[in-house]
């Protein structure tokens, strides 16, 4: 399997960011991942075909908002990167994050 690419936290791109946010369920997503951090893709409450959500998760991961490992068999646990996106845009993923509950 070729192995996915993770933006180093020096090349985080703030407007990358906010676009990847600007979705409805990519920011539903990124709120589920930092409530239940290592949720496989496969768990997630949607009614999304898998390779609509697999296109979610890749603006997410590209983006440098989350990190996706290799799980059993050939699931994917996502973790959220927002320790490393706060302290590369101080604000930024709180009030993200708070946005997504209002939503």
């Amino acid at each position: 399997m070729k192995p996915l690419f993770h933006p180093r936290i020096d090349d985080l791109d703030l407007s990358t960011i906010l676009h990847a946010c600007a979705d409805p369920t990519r920011l539903r997503l990124l709120a589920d991942i930092n409530t239940d951090p290592g949720k496989t893709c496969g768990t997630f409450e949607t009614e999304l075909s898998k390779s609509t959500l697999s296109a979610h998760f890749k603006v997410l991961r590209e983006s440098g908002l989350i990190r996706q490992e290799l799980g059993p068999g050939n699931s994917r646990l996502n973790w959220p990167r927002t320790a490393e996106v706060q302290s590369r845009f101080p604000g930024v993923i709180s009030a993200i994050l708070k946005s997504a509950t209002r939503s």
